[in-house]
This record gives structure tokens, sequence and C-alpha cells, in this order.
């Protein structure tokens, strides 16, 4: 028998990283600060979740300069955004079973 959390992904139980990469998902990238505004989390939180993102390669980070103000943006690899489709399609799985 499969366990019903079998693709439950342990990255994902932190709702910062949900909201990070429901963001990404839905666009090419996201910087920083927008991220910042629409998670509404401190500058430190988001930039530790957004770390351990990067560190399994579900995040890829891009600086640049615009103008002399550092910019940084964040998008989906492709690893991250299949292991969240996989994590999304869990949840709903289990919801559909509870109704």
């Amino acid at each position: 028998m499969h366990s019903i959390i079998k693709n439950i992904n342990k990255i994902f139980d932190h709702r910062v990283r949900l909201g990070i990469m429901s963001a990404l998902m839905v666009n090419d990238f996201v910087d920083f600060n927008t991220l910042k505004e629409l998670l509404e989390v401190t500058d430190g939180n988001l930039a530790s979740h957004l770390k351990a993102l990067e560190k399994v390669a579900y995040i890829t980070v891009t600086k640049e300069f615009i103008g002399r103000k550092p910019n940084t943006k964040y998008s989906t690899t492709a690893i991250g955004a299949e292991a969240f489709k996989k994590h999304i399609a869990a949840l709903e799985k289990i919801i559909r079973m509870q109704q």
C-alpha cells in the first residue's frame, strides 16, 4: 500500500517556502523586495528560506544592477518546479480522499 504522504516534500513544510514557490511558479522570476512584500516577512527570514530552496537546487538566483542599485531575482529550476508540482498533487490527493 502506498503512503498517502509519499510525495509530500518536507522542504515545502514552511509557509514561507510554500509562498515563495507559489509565486515563482506563476512568474518567470520575482525579485527579493517583491517576495518580501508579498509574503510579509523580514529580510533575514526571507533570505534564510531562499537559501534553503537554493541549497536543494529548487530555485536559481540572478544578481544584477539596475542603474547603481543591486537587484536579486529568483526563478524556479526544472527540478524545483517538478518537486513542487508533485507536492501540490499529493496535497490535492489527500484533500480528495477526505471528501
